[in-house]
């Protein structure tokens, strides 16, 4: 089993910053891609970016320029950096990773979610 545990949601006014965080445990062979996701109410769960283990990365193009997603791969921990926030980026945010238990066995896992709410 592989637990994702995210931080770092809240609430902040349009414009503002956040960072989220997502650390990975568990018996984990190997990480592979680890990415973050959100869903607003009444809508489909949407890719906001993810990034592979040798780091590269993409975005959607929603959050390109705004949102920057990176990882420490020696603490199994992805981040996103979201700068300029605007109301349409109130959503649960949730982190994903998948990668293999076993050299045979893979994984796919998704954290509990984490609120962000950006309001005046």
């Amino acid at each position: 089993q592989v637990q994702l545990v995210e931080s770092g949601g809240g609430l902040v006014q349009p414009g503002g910053s956040l960072r989220l965080s997502c650390a990975a445990s568990g018996s984990i062979f190997r990480l592979n891609a680890m990415g973050w996701y959100r869903q607003a109410p009444g809508k489909q769960r949407e890719l906001v970016a993810v990034i592979t283990s040798g780091g590269s990365t993409n975005y959607a193009d929603s959050v390109r320029g705004r949102f920057t997603i990176s990882r420490d791969n020696a603490k199994n921990t992805v981040y996103l950096q979201m700068s300029s926030l605007k109301p349409e980026d109130t959503a649960v945010y949730y982190c994903n990773a998948d990668g293999r238990l076993t050299s045979y066995r893979s994984f796919i896992s998704w954290g509990q979610g984490t609120q962000v709410a950006v309001s005046s």
